[in-house]
């Protein structure tokens, strides 16, 4: 996996682009969706990385009991820095995983922050819902 392949993954969700607000040295892909009422969007993050080929890394959302399993399974996966731990994991990504491994993760990333929204956002963006099936 490299800078450009995680850019495209990541970009490739329906409403997700990239956004940098800590600065041009941090990606941070979010899914975005259309508030109620026209008031605007509401913006959620589902993957943050410096896109450091040489220190490369993704920090991504996760189910809680899954990323424990991950973690002890996986030492290129820990919790992520400056993260809350409990739902966040960082991803190392060294070669050490598969690439369908960490598209995986990125999408089921994706589909737990796009699971917060409200059915209406869910349907604007298309979403096919948890029940697809794959998982890390």
């Amino acid at each position: 996996m490299d800078v450009t392949a995680l850019r495209g993954i990541c970009l490739g969700f329906p409403g997700a682009f990239e956004d940098f607000p800590f600065g041009p040295e941090t990606s941070v892909f979010k899914v975005r969706a259309a508030v109620a009422g026209g008031a605007g969007h509401a913006a959620k993050m589902f993957a943050l990385s410096a896109m450091d080929p040489d220190d490369f890394a993704v920090s991504l959302k996760c189910e809680p009991a899954l990323a424990e399993q991950l973690r002890a399974a996986h030492p290129e996966i820990t919790g992520a820095w400056h993260m809350n731990k409990t739902h966040w994991n960082g991803v190392r990504l060294d070669g050490s995983l598969p690439d369908d491994m960490i598209r995986d993760m990125v999408e089921d990333s994706y589909d737990l922050v796009v699971a917060t929204l409200s059915r209406k956002q869910r349907e604007q963006l298309g979403w096919a819902g948890l029940a697809r099936g794959g998982g890390a």
